[in-house]
């Protein structure tokens, strides 16, 4: 289908679990927990160096070597506050930092600007006319649905009163982890640094996939 980017995919194992990588030649497209959703790359391709890129950074970023990815990261046919949201959280917060939904939603531009109160840009975030949704709401729609995870790091987003919620891996036992290995928050006496639920993973680097979509190592 025209206008339809080709992924290219691979994996790697992680503290946290398998996490897949998919790049088009623009850059990483997809970050997600599980196995890789199609075959990897074409050789010699640009998505296949990106992709090589990304899985080696994030393996540094489990070792502990590197605080802040360097790939390009593609948002594709992203919008409107959806961009405006990803595209900020991936610029401004950084390794070890936290930002609230509603800080979020500020430094995004996401304020409720219409005499109903609705928010900006309407669409399928919620924010049509007569529909108000609160600009922080609508940033956890967005976080919920962030197509590229710990790259653009959505685990950093918390709420004012804890954690808030995380869609990615086996929930917020992932995002306690994230953020405790950060810095973020204090180690409690039951934090394992190799891993939430996997005490015995080890990081690793791993090729990208073959033709088989969804293999993986055991």
């Amino acid at each position: 289908m025209d206008g339809v980017t080709e992924l290219g995919w691979g994996y790697l194992d992680t503290p946290v679990g398998q996490v897949s990588v998919a790049c088009s030649d623009a850059g990483v497209a997809r970050v997600t927990y599980g196995p890789p959703s199609g075959p990897g790359p074409a050789g010699g391709s640009l998505a296949s160096v990106l992709l090589e890129a990304a899985l080696e950074e994030l393996s540094d970023y489990f070792g502990g070597r590197l605080k802040r990815f360097n790939v390009p990261v593609d948002l594709g046919s992203a919008q409107g506050s959806r961009r405006a949201v990803l595209s900020t959280l991936h610029r401004t917060v950084g390794f070890g930092q936290t930002i609230t939904y509603g800080g979020l939603a500020d430094r995004a531009g996401l304020t409720a600007t219409g005499p109903d109160g609705t928010a900006p840009d309407g669409g399928p975030d919620g924010t049509g006319p007569g529909s108000f949704v609160p600009p922080a709401r609508v940033v956890g729609q967005i976080m919920a649905s962030n197509p590229v995870a710990l790259i653009v790091p959505c685990h950093r987003v918390v709420a004012g009163t804890g954690l808030g919620g995380y869609s990615g891996g086996t929930g917020t036992d992932v995002k306690h982890w994230l953020l405790v290995f950060e810095g973020a928050l204090p180690a409690t006496l039951d934090w394992d640094p190799r891993g939430p639920y996997r005490p015995h993973a080890a990081t690793r680097e791993a090729q990208p996939t073959g033709p088989a979509p969804g293999s993986a190592s055991a």
